[in-house]
Order: C-alpha cells, then sequence, then structure tokens
C-alpha cells in the first residue's frame, strides 16, 4: 500500500526540526514522489547526513509502504527560514 504524500511530510516536519517540506508525486501514481526539505537542521551537515536524516524521519517505510522517495535538501539560516 502506498503512503500518502500528506503523511510523508508530516513525518519528515516530525523528525527533521524546523523542516519545511514540499512533496511532490512525480508520476501522478501515489509511489513515485520528490521531497523538497529545507532546514537550519542541514547546516553544516553533509548532503549524506542531511538524506540520512530524512530518511530517519520515515522511521523504514522507505522500501515498503514507499516505493521511491528522490530527496532534495536544502539547508538554511534562521534569517532565510
Amino acid at each position: 500500500m502506498a503512503m500518502d504524500a500528506q503523511d510523508i511530510a508530516r513525518m519528515i516536519r516530525e523528525g527533521v526540526p524546523g523542516a519545511v517540506v514540499e512533496i511532490e508525486d512525480l508520476r501522478g501514481d501515489g509511489e513515485h514522489y520528490a521531497a523538497y526539505v529545507r532546514s537550519a537542521a542541514f547546516v553544516g551537515k553533509s548532503r549524506v547526513q542531511q538524506h540520512q536524516m530524512v530518511f530517519a524521519a520515515l522511521k523504514g517505510k522507505m522500501g515498503t509502504e514507499l516505493h521511491a522517495l528522490a530527496v532534495h535538501t536544502i539547508p538554511v539560516t534562521e534569517q532565510e527560514g
């Protein structure tokens, strides 16, 4: 069963401090998404660490309920946020 875009965004917001999340359904099939995540929590972290934070927020749903997710992280300062 596929995950709803709103559920994906909610989980990321809960797991990544101060995250602003936009989810795009890439194929209109409810299975292939892109997540655009802006957060000050990403500042000073490598791209790999940023993506690990996003995937950790999904609590093991990736590869089971969530089939495909392209992650785009954007570190922002508090002033930009």
